[in-house]
Order: structure tokens, then sequence, then C-alpha cells
């Protein structure tokens, strides 16, 4: 009985060959599925990490950003030099209390106070950015998380009979501190010789004439005076458009 039994089963096996290669189909097709799948769970883990990266990278743009306004500010409020921090922790603000030019001129003014005041505010600003960015020993420093710091003069509306108007007279006035900064303050390195994380000079010069006031609507003096100022933007370094396309199309 049980030699027939065997013979029974290699007939039945024989006579249908189809069912092991059937067999051997399905578990070559579950093998391919599970590698498929190991490397989809690779590579969004990869796109994932990216990501991750991105944003811890601009989180701590942002945070050493507002490490610098902060400082800057304390510090001067110490010396008893007024600026202010505004538009949402990105500029510093030298307002005309601290900072006042004479009418329809650009040089910065010969006045002492004045002269003491764009000093020290040049020094701590040279001094904050310069600042290693945590505690943890990291050899990386604040500014390298910048992308740009804008000193952006700004005028009332009245109009400016010079040359170029208002803007002229918005941009000189930002070109005239600039120049005083990195001409006149012995710091090491000088502002001018700092890049950001592109490699790229760190510092930049704008005008911006009465395009963008504090008080829209100028009805008093101290309207006007509130929008005569200068104001250093800080604008963070941000992921490029090629970095998203990579991650996109999984060139990682």
């Amino acid at each position: 009985m049980r030699t027939l039994s065997r013979s029974k089963s290699r007939n039945v096996d024989e006579e249908n060959p189809y069912w092991v290669s059937f067999s051997d189909l399905m578990s070559a097709l579950l093998v391919v599925f599970i590698l498929a799948a190991v490397a989809l769970i690779i590579e969004l883990t990869q796109m994932k990490n990216k990501f991750d990266e991105d944003i811890d990278n601009l989180r701590n743009a942002e945070q050493a950003r507002r490490d610098i306004l902060h400082d800057i500010r304390d510090e001067l409020a110490k010396q008893n030099v007024t600026v202010l921090i505004a538009d949402n922790d990105t500029v510093l603000r030298i307002p005309e209390s601290t900072l006042s030019f004479d009418s329809d001129r650009d040089e910065i003014p010969a006045n002492p106070e004045v002269i003491k005041a764009v000093t020290l505010i040049g020094e701590v600003l040279h001094k904050a950015i310069n600042r290693p960015f945590d505690s943890s020993g990291q050899s990386q420093k604040r500014f390298e998380y910048l992308d740009t710091v804008f000193i952006e003069g700004h005028t009332d509306s009245l109009r400016s009979y010079r040359d170029k108007g208002n803007w002229g007279l918005s941009t000189f006035r930002a070109i005239s501190l600039w120049e005083f900064w990195n001409d006149s303050l012995e710091l090491t390195p000088k502002l001018g010789e700092l890049t950001n994380g592109y490699g790229n000079v760190l510092f930049s010069v704008s005008g911006y004439a009465a395009t963008r006031r504090v008080n829209e609507e100028e009805l008093t003096k101290e309207d006007r005076r509130a929008n005569r100022r200068i104001d250093i933007r800080f604008t963070v370094k941000r992921p490029k458009l090629e970095d998203y396309k990579a991650v996109q199309e999984g060139n990682l």
C-alpha cells in the first residue's frame, strides 16, 4: 500500500508540472515585491531625513537671527543707546532719535553723541553676529546662518530737492553708515570681509525713500520723524529650489 501511495503521488506531480512552476513564480514575485517595498521605504526615509535636515537648518537660522537682534538691543540698552526690534524679529531699527541726519544731507553728523552711538551699534553688531551659534562647542558662527544683512535707508514723504530725490537721499544715508562702520571701526574681521553660507558678501545697502513708512499718514512731525530711520534687515539662509527638486526627484 505504501508503494502504491508514493507511486500515485509521483504520478500526480509528473502529470501537473505547472503547479511547481506557478509556485516558483509566486515566490519570485513575492521576493520582488519585498525588495521594491524595502527600496521605497529607504527612499522615503532619505527624503524625510533631508526635509528634517532642511527644517532644522531653517529653525537654527531663525534662532540665530533672533539671538543676534536681542543681544544687540539688550547690550546697547545697557549703554543708553536706543534701537528697536521690528517686523517679527527680522529688523533692527535705528530711530532718528539715535541717528539724526541733517535736513536733506546724507553724511553722518559730526555730533559726538551721534558718532558714539553709531560706533557702539557697529561694534555690538559685529560682536553679536560673530558669536558661536550655541554653546555646544561647534565652530559654526551665527552669521553663517544668514543670507544678507541689508542696511536700509528710509525717509519721510517730504520731497528732497537733491539729486535723485528721496531715493538718492535714503540710499546715500545707508551708504554713509555702512562706510563709517567698515572704514572707521577697528574690527577683525571687518564687516565687509564677512560672507554668508553661500560664500557671498554678507552686507548690502539699499534705499526705499518713503515707500515703506512706519506711519503711512504723516499727520504730525512725530509721524514723519518715525519714518526717517535706518533699518538693519537680517535675512536667513534658506534651502535652494534645486534642493527641493532634488528631493522630489529622488536625487538625494
